[in-house]
């Protein structure tokens, strides 16, 4: 649901990290906080419990201007993965404008992946946000650890959903950024074919993207 205030030249979008429990939300977002340049970043604000698990949400907000003079702010939210923690995870989803599932490699979380995509499209649904129709891109991380699904099992699973995944290990930083610069084009695409970001603004789909993702120094 984009927040746009065409008046004062202001857009809000919102993008949601969703996944079970400990299946590196939060670390992606660490990452990403790390390897972004600091010009298009703001602060991470991240709130654990005392078992340093996040309860409601880690909030990474982008900033961008389109050639128009247009400002774009990108947040970036993380859910807790907790089954206790739904009432949260349905905040959090309201008003979000893309997702990025974050699945757990190992085998023995396979059953906790698919619960939780199975919690992110009933929660989509009770928000009133299509799943069909929301940019959704599926990462695969902690690729990193041993007893893992194969890649050809993950293709052979969700290839046929039509949906983008990744493979990541987001405690050693690959596949992060490819992971959200692709969730970048599908949101652009998204938001351009309501507000015309290209025609009305100037802004085009690779400055969006090369913006939102400008690596630091390394």
């Amino acid at each position: 649901m984009i927040e746009f205030d065409e008046t004062a030249q202001k857009m809000v979008l919102k993008l949601v990290y969703y996944g079970p429990a400990q299946s590196g939300k939060t670390t992606n977002l660490l990452r990403l906080h790390d390897l972004l340049a600091q010009e298009g970043r703001g602060d991470l604000m991240v709130l654990d419990t005392t078992d340093d698990r996040t309860i409601f949400f880690d909030l990474l907000p982008f900033f961008l201007v389109a050639p128009s003079g247009l400002k774009i702010k990108v947040k970036v939210y993380t859910v807790p993965g907790q089954v206790r923690h739904d009432a949260t995870r349905k905040a959090v989803l309201q008003r979000a404008d893309g997702v990025v599932f974050i699945a757990d490699s190992q085998v023995a979380q396979s059953a906790n992946n698919f619960a939780s995509f199975d919690n992110l499209e009933k929660n989509l649904a009770i928000v009133g946000l299509d799943i069909e129709k929301l940019p959704l891109v599926v990462q695969f991380n902690k690729r990193d650890l041993p007893n893992i699904v194969s890649e050809a099992d993950i293709r052979k699973t969700w290839g046929p959903t039509g949906i983008p995944v990744f493979t990541a290990s987001a405690l050693q930083g690959s596949g992060v950024v490819e992971t959200f610069a692709r969730e970048a084009e599908l949101l652009y695409d998204h938001i351009d074919r309501r507000h015309c970001l290209k025609e009305a603004h100037g802004l085009e789909r690779d400055a969006f993207v090369r913006q939102l993702t400008l690596r630091g120094e390394e």
